[in-house]
């Protein structure tokens, strides 16, 4: 908690202190939820490929494999090069589903289930994620919470068998 927010309102220092408490409490039992709900994805399909690397720090955090078509950025569209790349992976891999990003045009995902399908592998889209933005108040995923709770409650419905 920063001190500074005390330091500017003293009086309510118990009120801060409180609340921080309570969002830190409430991020650790996502925490816990988090890595209960991935243990139910076969580690073999323990794979994330998105549109772009968003994920990389979610796939450290809790062993999945992140493969983004474009790496980190979106300014440049990826290439032949990286479809083949992902399809020959996902081909490889047995992968079922893969997933589109609420920030990025699905363009490129579905090149990719495309040449996953002509490579005799089937693979859907298992939903959308949320990456560089939270979703609307309708979403479930508009607070930082909610967004990791969908996010987790998508890949797990698609990739669990």
């Amino acid at each position: 908690m920063s001190q500074k927010i005390i330091e500017a309102d003293p009086a309510r220092a118990s009120f801060y202190q409180t609340n921080t408490q309570a969002y830190i409490d409430s991020l650790n039992q996502v925490e816990e939820w988090v890595r209960a709900e991935i243990s139910r994805i076969p580690e073999s399909q323990r794979v994330l490929i998105t549109a772009h690397d968003a994920f990389g720090y979610f796939g450290d955090a809790y062993g999945i494999m992140v493969e983004g078509l474009q790496g980190i950025s979106t300014v440049s569209e990826p290439g032949l090069k990286d479809i083949t790349r992902i399809t020959d992976l996902i081909v490889e891999r047995k992968i079922k589903s893969i997933f589109v990003e609420s920030s990025v045009s699905e363009k490129t995902i579905r090149s990719v289930v495309e040449g996953a399908a002509a490579k005799g592998q089937k693979v859907t889209i298992g939903g959308t994620l949320y990456s560089d933005a939270l979703g609307d108040e309708t979403s479930n995923a508009d607070t930082y919470i909610g967004m990791v709770r969908e996010n987790v409650r998508t890949i797990v419905q698609a990739l669990e068998e």
